[in-house]
């Protein structure tokens, strides 16, 4: 059911007013909806902290939004592997080294549909190690930071949570064995949904100032899957973008700005379009499966991931 709270074409960048001393980190932010989510935010002059893997197409990405903005755009990049985490922890150190606050915090990177099972430098099943450990560390490190700022952490998670086992598999969460690239890219997308819910209610427990926000891009032109997927995953979304349950990319980067900067959201739900089966549409809030926050699975995944990533937080 369309959600209109924000008016029949739901939550648009013109609700943005003026963020000059804003400063919004995006992982992933060299393509598709985070490239967008820095064009927007750049546009209403805000700064903008890149976490890239890939420094070639990061110095291309600023080019080009230098092109469009001029040299006035405060934008940087950080090179950050979430796959890795000795890396990750020097580029979330860098990052704390270099930028004083942070208002935002947006998860956007992600890698999907893997075809075969391939481990990160750490060991973990790749879309589960990047997807959602890295970003389980990276938040736990910039936490301070952001509550300095009074700010939010943005999760942006996938529909395809829905496609697998709609829960984590704890006895075999690298899959040893009965490896498929939907059902490993689910678990990550739901741990990653988890980890926040979770999030949300141990920061309201120490009366921390952080807000938690999850969100979706729905069916967004982007090349998530053709970086990632499979041949026959490629074949299929080559033909889906043919259709109208396929939107842009910028509309893809929608949801994750609202939450990033719109006041008055509920925590405990997910955003995105609310059009047809929530691929495509105005934005607001969509459904929620209640498995999504399964308070012991939460609570499981979150020592879990504590565990794997070898870091503690401190709540």
């Amino acid at each position: 059911m369309t959600d209109t709270t924000f008016g029949p074409l739901g939550w648009t960048p013109e609700r943005l007013g003026p963020l000059a001393g804003k400063t919004f980190v995006i992982t992933g932010a060299n393509a598709g909806t985070g490239f967008q989510a820095a064009r927007i935010l750049l546009a209403r002059d805000a700064t903008v902290v890149m976490l890239n893997r890939s420094t070639e197409r990061s110095t291309t990405a600023i080019a080009k939004l230098r092109g469009e903005f001029g040299e006035r755009a405060d934008i940087r990049f950080i090179r950050t592997d979430l796959s890795d985490l000795v890396s990750l922890r020097r580029a979330a150190q860098q990052v704390l080294d270099t930028v004083p606050h942070i208002d935002a915090l947006i998860c956007n990177a992600a890698i999907a549909q893997v075809p075969t099972r391939k481990l990160t430098p750490d060991g973990f099943e790749s879309q589960l190690g990047t997807n959602h450990y890295g970003h389980f560390l990276l938040c736990g490190m910039l936490i301070d930071r952001i509550e300095a700022s009074a700010g939010r952490i943005v999760v942006v998670a996938s529909l395809g949570y829905k496609m697998g086992l709609r829960t984590i598999r704890f006895d075999d969460m690298n899959w040893n064995s009965s490896y498929g690239a939907n059902t490993a890219y689910s678990q990550s997308k739901l741990a990653q949904m988890m980890f926040a819910y979770e999030l949300q209610d141990r920061l309201s427990a120490a009366s921390r100032k952080v807000g938690v926000y999850v969100c979706h891009p729905g069916s967004s032109r982007t090349s998530l899957i053709t970086t990632s997927g499979g041949l026959l995953t490629r074949i299929a979304w080559w033909l889906m973008v043919k259709t109208p349950m396929v939107q842009t990319a910028e509309q893809g980067a929608y949801p994750e700005l609202m939450c990033a900067t719109e006041n008055g959201l509920e925590q405990r739900a997910l955003y995105g379009p609310t059009g047809r089966m929530e691929f495509v549409g105005p934005v607001g809030r969509g459904t929620l499966e209640p498995y999504a926050h399964d308070k012991a699975v939460m609570r499981r995944l979150w020592d879990v991931s504590e565990q794997a990533t070898g870091f503690t937080w401190s709540l």
